[in-house]
């Protein structure tokens, strides 16, 4: 029976080393792991919460052209509503020379904001092209807001 002794001789040095980039290979897998992991997770969640929003939240305006007058239709939108629609900037002279703008305008910011939808709105015979031209603008301005 020759029973060969094998010796070994390890120096400190070596195996600090080798514990030492052993626990920070271990600590890199790890890292690697949650950063992939949780990236999936947070993505998942941030197309769900934007399948839900319809709108980005802002002022969102259309400009109309009206006998070499500008007017702007600005539109207020949160996440998922219509919150108000309004003329921004309305000249005195615009007013006076198309009175149905401001009421044609308000009639069909109540119907919108009430209905949150540009389908199936009522409006007078009166202001036809009026509502018409105001409603073309609105869209417009949503069309902007749309995620």
């Amino acid at each position: 029976m020759s029973a060969k002794t094998k010796i070994w001789v390890f120096h400190m040095k070596e195996l600090i080393y080798t514990v030492v980039f052993v626990m920070l290979g271990i600590l890199f897998l790890l890292l690697l792991i949650f950063m992939f992991s949780s990236g999936q997770k947070s993505t998942n969640t941030e197309s769900a919460d934007e399948s839900t929003e319809r709108y980005t939240a802002g002022v969102y305006t259309s400009s109309l052209t009206l006998g070499g007058n500008t007017l702007e239709v600005a539109v207020t939108v949160d996440e998922d509503y219509i919150s108000s629609i309004r003329f921004r900037q309305l000249d005195e002279t615009v007013s006076a020379m198309y009175p149905l703008m401001e009421p044609a305008l308000e009639s069909l910011a109540t119907q919108i904001c009430e209905t949150q939808s540009l389908e199936n709105l009522s409006y007078s015979e009166d202001s036809q092209y009026t509502s018409l031209l105001l409603m073309s603008a609105i869209e417009t301005a949503l069309k902007k807001a749309e995620n």
